[in-house]
């Protein structure tokens, strides 16, 4: 493959350079170019380039250097809480599972073996001036029975404990 240049070649180049192009240039220069195909491709090109350039500018206006700068902060700043909600999202899930797998085994537990953590609302006395001290005497300082309400409330304790850290990570 030969490179040839034009004589004329850098004569077109500087007119094309001024923006002298097709307005300015001679007559015999404009023959010149329709004949000879490296000037003809130099003029090609570069008008095309020359549209291609003022068309993206015309397209797409530039916001100020601020508002630049301000929006790639953003977008690096919801990027890296969105990094750091992926694993506090699994914590919680994690944690939402454990408590219904203790849930469901309490629950597959008292099925087996009957609703006796109830019983001791038949040892509460049948008197008509009843106090509600009497029913947590009973309920807490029965050795039989504190174990088993103490599991549901730990248990109440924890799934609400999850709820309210899954619904304040919500509102962030």
């Amino acid at each position: 493959m030969k490179l040839s240049t034009c004589s004329r070649e850098s004569e077109i180049a500087a007119l094309l350079a001024r923006g002298g192009w097709p307005r300015a240039c001679a007559p015999e220069l404009s023959e010149h170019v329709d004949k000879c195909r490296s000037c003809g491709d130099l003029v090609l090109i570069t008008v095309a380039f020359r549209k291609a350039r003022a068309d993206t500018m015309t397209a797409t206006p530039v916001g100020s250097a601020g508002a630049l700068w301000w929006r790639a902060q953003l977008r690096k700043r919801n990027a890296a809480v969105e990094r750091l909600g992926r694993p506090l999202l699994g914590a919680q899930v994690f944690a939402l599972s454990i408590n219904l797998v203790l849930a469901l085994g309490f629950l597959v537990y008292q099925a087996r073996h009957g609703l006796r953590w109830l019983s001791w609302l038949e040892q509460l006395p049948l008197a008509r001036g009843f106090h509600p001290e009497a029913l947590w005497s009973a309920a807490i300082f029965n050795s039989g029975w504190s174990l088993y309400l103490l599991i549901p409330m730990l248990a109440t304790l924890a799934l609400l404990g999850g709820v309210v850290v899954y619904l304040a990570s919500e509102k962030q």
